[in-house]
Formats: structure tokens, C-alpha cells, sequence
């Protein structure tokens, strides 16, 4: 099941990045969306817990009806982040299984069957 993952502005100014639970009015496991310039005159961007600091894991809700404003557009890779925040897990891409035939060991991309490698 994909999960609605929004992007608000709350009426304090936060920025929110969570998951959208319409029939329930709250944003759970919302994370902090902040920005931070960078030397080279550009923004760099940090998603945080949004308890931080006194809560280092994604978790907790907020109710949709302190939401002053709903994002259109949420970036992908933004997504990603923040799915990967929110539990534990990585995401690849595409580019990042380019190599994959050369984890296999001394067998390389040569492993055509998984049972190859269950009969060692």
C-alpha cells in the first residue's frame, strides 16, 4: 500500500513533510523540513524529527487543521528520504544497481540461478 507522504507548511511557518491520513485529520510520523545555506551561496536541506531534539525518531501526529498551506509538488528524492527516515531502510535506485553483479563473490555476474549459490 503507497502511502500519501505530503509536504505542508504548518501556521507556526514549519515546514512538514509526513504521512497524510485523511479520514483521521493528522499527519503522522511527520518529520522537519529546514533549510540551511551552504558556503557556496546555495541551500542544502535537513530533514529532522520533528520533536528533535528531545525525540531522535520519526514518529508522533499532527492534526491537518493546523496545515496553513499543501505543497503541490513533493521532489522524489525528497520522498525517498524521508521513507528511508521513517524506517530504517534504503532505497536504491537504478544507479545504485549498476554493480550488483559484482557482489556476487568469486562467481561475478556469472550466477544465473539463485540455487547456484544455496549449493556451496
Amino acid at each position: 500500500m503507497a502511502r500519501d507522504i505530503r509536504l505542508v507548511k504548518m501556521i507556526n511557518g514549519d515546514m512538514v513533510l509526513g504521512k497524510w491520513e485523511e479520514a483521521e485529520g493528522k499527519i503522522k510520523d511527520p518529520a522537519l523540513l529546514q533549510t540551511m545555506p551552504t558556503e557556496q551561496g546555495g541551500v542544502q536541506m535537513m530533514l529532522l524529527p520533528y520533536g528533535y531534539p528531545f525525540d531522535n525518531e520519526i514518529g508522533g501526529e499532527l492534526s491537518t487543521e493546523h496545515v496553513l498551506f499543501q505543497y503541490q509538488n513533493v521532489p522524489g528524492d525528497l520522498v525517498n528520504k524521508y521513507n528511508e527516515a521513517s524506517s530504517n531502510l534504503t532505497i536504491s535506485s537504478a544507479n545504485d544497481l549498476q554493480n550488483l553483479d559484482k557482489m556476487a563473490g568469486e562467481q561475478g555476474g556469472n550466477i544465473s540461478d539463485i540455487s547456484d549459490l544455496l549449493r556451496k
